[in-house]
């Protein structure tokens, strides 16, 4: 009888594409990628959303639909308003129909995964239904991703903003998606609208630009209701006064503060997750809605 020897399966390494709208790919993306379990990163950067299709169907008539759950997209850059462009693209390029399409994450400058850990954190000290919260850089990529999650929560969320439209645009857009959210648009220009809109809140999270101060310590200070304060500026000087950028669930004044490294640790965690998430199966698309549940299942 002759000798036959056992099948042996191969399973096809994973590989993450990383589309970047940035011209240099973002060396960050990729580090986090191989530690979240990436056998092998492509990387391309300076896409534009005409290049999409190209990288895609490269990815879905390689393998077998069986095997597409090894293959996966993550969309980056520090283009936000790009990044979402390309993701569309993404989505459109897919062949559901045929089993051929990819998982894909997208968190472009890492907004949605930095919005995730700001308001997870958050859920750590505070029960967010009904909780009041002022989103200063409320119209940023991050601080409308945030304000966005806390709606769904069902916070009452103040979008900040020196530009009242914008504010009241970005109002507008999270009304449209969330049901019944409470959302309102604030001028933070001078002391005493940033005080007016602030001054019984529960939760402020600083999500502007770097290295702006967008609350002084003697404003904060007057907030007697105030419990949380997120700043998520790394750049002195830094969005909060009185917020150190380690902080991670430290108390001063009476309020439980963290800054931009303490809730970074939080964000690296869910980043991780999220990737490795990519590789269960091949019809995932998350976004920041998706990548808040993955969240919650987490020990953060």
């Amino acid at each position: 009888m002759a000798f036959r020897s056992p099948t042996i399966i191969v399973e096809k390494r994973k590989i993450l594409i990383q589309i970047d709208s940035d011209p240099q790919p973002s060396v960050f993306d990729r580090v986090v990628a191989i530690d979240s379990g990436a056998d092998e990163v492509f990387s391309y950067g300076g896409v534009e959303p005409e290049h999409v299709r190209t990288i895609v169907h490269g990815a879905i008539f390689t393998r077998g639909p069986k095997d597409l759950k090894r293959t996966a997209l993550f969309i980056g850059g520090s283009n936000v308003a790009k990044g979402e462009r390309l993701l569309q693209e993404a989505g459109k390029s897919l062949i559901p129909q045929f089993g051929l399409r990819v998982s894909i994450l997208f968190d472009a400058n890492g907004a949605n995964t930095t919005a995730v850990a700001a308001v997870r954190a958050s859920a750590r000290h505070l029960p967010l239904q009904g909780v009041r919260c002022l989103l200063l850089g409320g119209t940023g990529p991050v601080g409308q991703r945030a304000a966005r999650l806390l709606a769904l929560e069902d916070a009452e969320v103040r979008v900040g903003s020196r530009d009242i439209s914008r504010a009241a645009s970005v109002c507008e857009e999270i009304r449209r998606r969330v049901a019944r959210s409470r959302v309102l648009p604030v001028l933070t220009v001078t002391t005493e609208e940033l005080t007016a809109s602030f001054q019984d809140c529960d939760l402020v999270i600083a999500a502007g630009t770097t290295g702006v101060q967008l609350l002084s310590a003697a404003v904060r200070k007057g907030a007697s209701k105030l419990r949380v304060a997120i700043d998520l500026n790394a750049v002195p000087p830094l969005g909060i006064e009185g917020v150190e950028v380690t902080d991670k669930g430290v108390e001063r004044d009476g309020v439980i503060c963290y800054g931009a490294i303490g809730v970074g640790d939080t964000k690296m965690k869910i980043h991780r997750a999220a990737i490795a998430r990519l590789f269960e199966s091949n019809d995932q698309v998350l976004d920041v809605e998706e990548i808040y549940k993955l969240a919650s299942t987490l020990t953060l």
